[in-house]
């Protein structure tokens, strides 16, 4: 057990990412660590952590685990969506017990959320099966800082089964065609929708040409293949928002905020607009990955389990070979309807002169972060110093090297 002590902070991570007891082992292993590392010991030293796969889990223990997933989840994951990130890493407990921790271990984060739950409204609709609807829409919260999210929900699951972060573009130009077309590896995993649901922007063209371009393989062809409607009636994806935009969006726009008041960055200079940008999105990344996996493994009351309504895929599987690729529907798209679509976004104009200085600086700036989730953790706790100091770092660097 002693030789497997200075390893922890490695079996932590792997335990936190869901991986089991014999695939730590095993990892152990390919790292050439050869003592003591059974599966056996490597559940035995979690143990000694208060930590536990499987089984009944003591409030004590239990109350660990939730202090240890909030530094990563911040303030605003209630019961549900805790319980959901708890067993989106493999630790599997009772959605009632984790609200009784959440309540007497944490009073403060629970009266903020109780707070903010007065402003739900209602679920609107329910579609019929997996397959039935599918519904894309795009978040432009974060627009003056140079990022956007898109995310697509299927309508009856109300699972997340795409998601992407890009730089934001202009509305006033062609739309980008990755964010048009994120829906491909759902599409080829779960198979066709019989109907496609967006609001009247343009930036979705693409996916509604090839929604209607493969219509003849959805389950349902009397349905109309694709419908644009006012984004407030997009409900599934609509109410998915306001969930994004507590859980990631906001405490980082509020370290970013902060800078611009402080005229530590000029978000009018290019080379601070391509930096921010960047970091961001890739903050960003980090929150939207763990809320989705949160959000699709937790329960709904009166449905289920988002996971678990979307595990047998739609109504109609389609070959992967019978839906292009972004490049391929974009030169489809433009031949047949004659319209240009944008292939490379950015935010601000790269500064590097050659792909060695932009190597160079973000082995500057990897060597003092190393690790970009530490930044999250403490900007969602609403300690936004560090991701602060980072990007201010970032800005040198950049400056430096190009």
């Amino acid at each position: 057990m002693v030789s497997l002590e200075p390893y922890f902070p490695i079996i932590h991570a792997m335990f936190m990412k869901g991986e089991t007891y014999g695939q730590i082992s095993e990892n152990l292993r390919e790292m050439g660590i050869q003592c003591g590392i059974s599966e056996i010991s490597v559940r035995r030293l979690l143990a000694t952590h208060n930590m536990r796969r499987k089984g009944q889990t003591s409030d004590t223990d239990l109350e660990i685990t939730i202090s240890r997933a909030i530094t990563q989840t911040g303030a605003t994951y209630g019961r549900k969506m805790m319980t959901g990130y708890l067993s989106s890493v493999g630790v599997h407990v009772g959605e009632r017990r984790v609200g009784q921790v959440l309540r007497a271990a944490h009073v403060a984060y629970h009266e903020r959320r109780y707070q903010g739950s007065r402003n739900l409204n209602p679920i609107p609709y329910d579609a019929e099966y997996m397959g039935h609807k599918i519904h894309m829409d795009q978040n432009e919260k974060m627009v003056m800082f140079g990022t956007t999210f898109v995310i697509a929900v299927d309508g009856y699951s109300k699972k997340i089964v795409a998601n992407a972060i890009m730089p934001y573009l202009r509305p006033s130009g062609p739309p980008p065609i990755i964010k048009c077309f994120i829906c491909r590896p759902a599409v080829t995993h779960y198979g066709m929708w019989d109907q496609l649901r967006v609001d009247h922007g343009k930036e979705f063209y693409l996916c509604l040409y090839i929604q209607e371009r493969l219509s003849e393989y959805r389950h349902n062809r009397q349905r109309e293949p694709y419908l644009q409607t006012q984004s407030t009636r997009n409900h599934s994806v609509e109410r998915l928002w306001p969930e994004v935009n507590n859980r990631v969006i906001y405490p980082l726009k509020e370290a970013l905020v902060q800078l611009q008041d402080q005229e530590a960055i000029d978000m009018e200079e290019s080379l601070t607009k391509f930096v921010v940008s960047n970091l961001t999105s890739q903050m960003c990344g980090i929150g939207l990955h763990r809320f989705v996996d949160s959000w699709n493994a937790h329960r709904i009351p009166g449905k289920g389990i988002p996971n678990h309504l979307a595990s047998r895929g739609t109504m109609r599987r389609i070959r992967a070979d019978l839906v292009p690729d972004a490049t391929e529907a974009a030169d489809l798209y433009e031949r047949d309807m004659g319209s240009s679509l944008t292939r490379v976004s950015s935010f601000g104009s790269d500064p590097f002169m050659s792909e060695a200085d932009k190597v160079r600086a973000e082995q500057l700036f990897t060597e003092r972060y190393p690790n970009l989730s530490i930044l999250f953790d403490n900007a969602v706790n609403y300690h936004y110093t560090p991701f602060k100091d980072a990007l201010m770092y970032l800005i040198d660097v950049t400056k430096r090297c190009s």
